[in-house]
């Protein structure tokens, strides 16, 4: 079951904790490449503030993004800006997510994202709470994805699955962590190809950020999955 307002204390932490580490940049730092190629990681903090504000939107009842275009244009012109001034837009951002998530709702509505998506309202909290622990990871400043706790690992797996199962540009797949947790995934066609890792290398490369080779796929290669 989802649990939003869990979720909401968990974004509060996981902000924190990125704010924390990232205060020990300078500027040079943050201009200087992340993990996400092209990215530097002023554009990393730039995308964490615009979509603070872009999930208010939804939970208001506007669109998320005025278009594609104006998206991406935020966050290049943001991107460029110094240390102290990207801290306190993530911060001010964030505050102002949560406070417009903390508002008596509506939990069961579905809502519109972004490229017509849609979700139930009780998930955005944990959709932010993702932004926030992946983009930590993509920073580079040391935080690993096995430093993510178990139960987000295993939840944005759960995600992840969900989202490529019944997708045709995806083989039907197994996937087996280590300690034993196993997800279905891919489409509905054919017998499932097992891919056997630990469970922060499964997620990696669920999420667009591991090759896979530290996984096994006793099948052949691993499949290009789609982008997010």
């Amino acid at each position: 079951m989802i649990d939003h307002v869990h979720d909401l204390v968990s974004v509060r932490e996981a902000t924190e904790r990125l704010l924390g580490a990232a205060d020990a940049l300078d500027n040079a730092a943050v201009a200087a490449p992340s993990r996400l190629p092209g990215w530097s990681r002023g554009h990393v903090l730039a995308h964490l503030a615009r979509n603070a504000d872009a999930l208010v939107n939804v939970l208001e009842g506007r669109p998320m993004y005025e278009s594609d275009a104006s998206r991406g244009a935020d966050i290049e012109r943001d991107a460029p800006r110094a240390l102290d001034i990207q801290l306190a837009d993530v911060r001010n951002t964030g505050e102002r997510f949560l406070h417009s998530a903390s508002a008596p709702a509506d939990w069961t509505r579905i809502l519109v994202l972004r490229n017509g998506v849609t979700d139930v309202a009780a998930r955005l909290p944990f959709r932010r709470l993702v932004e926030v622990e992946l983009h930590h990871v993509d920073l580079g400043i040391g935080r690993e994805l096995e430093d993510l706790s178990e139960e987000f690992t295993v939840r944005e797996i759960d995600f992840l699955t969900e989202r490529f199962s019944g997708n045709p540009a995806v083989p039907p797949l197994t996937l087996k962590a280590t300690d034993g947790r196993t997800w279905r995934t891919g489409g509905a066609e054919g017998v499932p190809r097992p891919v056997t890792g630990p469970a922060a290398d499964l997620m990696g490369w669920l999420a667009g950020r591991r090759d896979g080779a530290a996984l096994e796929s006793a099948d052949g290669p691993l499949p290009v999955l789609p982008p997010l």
